[in-house]
């Protein structure tokens, strides 16, 4: 079976160019999946068998959207398995997908952005944590994203920034006065800096690694450091500020493409799930505000 994945592997690489991000969860759901068939070869696994290790998952006490993913890894794994015709027939056919939960994303209000972005201190780190939080919420685009921006990429006098997203797909943003300002205090105090990640617009700073790009999960700690610092509610992530910068864009007009295409969701089923967060929010601030609500 492991064949068959490193061949799946590199289909995803070459034709789909996804990212490593994506191709270690495929990989993942796949080992997992191989682990439960116990050797059996590819083409003796059959609808039954793929029930019973749905329905194992299940027992496992996975969440539904988990059971979800890792059916359409399942599903994709095997529509690429027939197209190179090494197997007849998916097993997957005529099997329903689970119904996953809907869980609506966790958004910070414009009051906690404002106390979140304003956190940092005013040395070289604190300029570069307080440029890169403006630059999530100007932007909205994912931490992935945003280490992986270069210098050249930023359009200071434009007001944009050309951000590389998933599957290789390049869009435009537009980047806020503020973003900017925050931007380039940071690059007059760090001024020309060395290093193997000098193209980067964010660089590590710390003893051992100073002058290299900051990968993504450095600047999750940073941003974790920084929202247990001044948010108080549970269940607040880096990419919340991806949420709140959609979230407030349609709570103050902004139409639901014009936000599809600033966070370069393919799908505009996708980028709709934030009108139902505006919808609660502006629930519940009639609750509070009406007097016989």
């Amino acid at each position: 079976m492991e064949s068959y994945l490193d061949k799946f592997l590199k289909y995803l690489t070459v034709e789909k160019n996804y990212s490593k991000h994506t191709l270690t969860a495929y990989s993942h759901d796949l080992t997992e999946f191989f682990s439960f068939a116990s050797g059996r070869p590819i083409e003796e696994l059959d609808r039954d068998g793929l029930r019973r290790y749905l329905a194992h998952l299940y027992e496992t006490g996975l969440a539904k959207r988990t059971v979800a993913r890792r059916e359409a890894t399942m599903r994709t794994f095997f529509r690429f398995l027939v197209r190179e015709g090494y197997v007849k027939k998916s097993p997957m056919a005529g099997l329903r997908n689970p119904k996953a939960d809907k869980k609506l994303p966790v958004v910070l209000d414009e009051n906690e952005m404002t106390r979140l972005i304003e956190s940092p201190d005013d040395d070289l780190p604190g300029r570069r944590d307080r440029a890169i939080l403006e630059t999530l919420y100007s932007t909205g685009m994912r931490v992935s994203e945003l280490v992986a921006l270069d210098m050249e990429r930023v359009d200071f006098i434009g007001g944009s920034c050309r951000v590389m997203g998933k599957g290789g797909k390049e869009r435009l943003c537009p980047i806020g006065d503020k973003a900017l300002r925050s931007i380039r205090k940071y690059l007059e105090l760090r001024g020309e800096e060395s290093g193997k990640g000098r193209r980067a617009l964010f660089l590590n700073h710390s003893p051992n690694e100073s002058g290299s790009r900051l990968t993504d999960r450095s600047v999750r700690r940073v941003l974790e450091k920084y929202i247990e610092r001044t948010c108080k509610r549970e269940g607040i992530s880096p990419h919340s500020l991806r949420h709140s910068f959609a979230t407030h864009l349609l709570d103050r007009g902004a139409d639901l493409r014009s936000v599809q295409e600033l966070l370069g969701h393919e799908n505009l089923s996708t980028t709709q799930i934030y009108t139902h967060v505006s919808t609660q929010r502006m629930r519940e601030a009639y609750e509070k505000a009406h007097p016989r609500a």
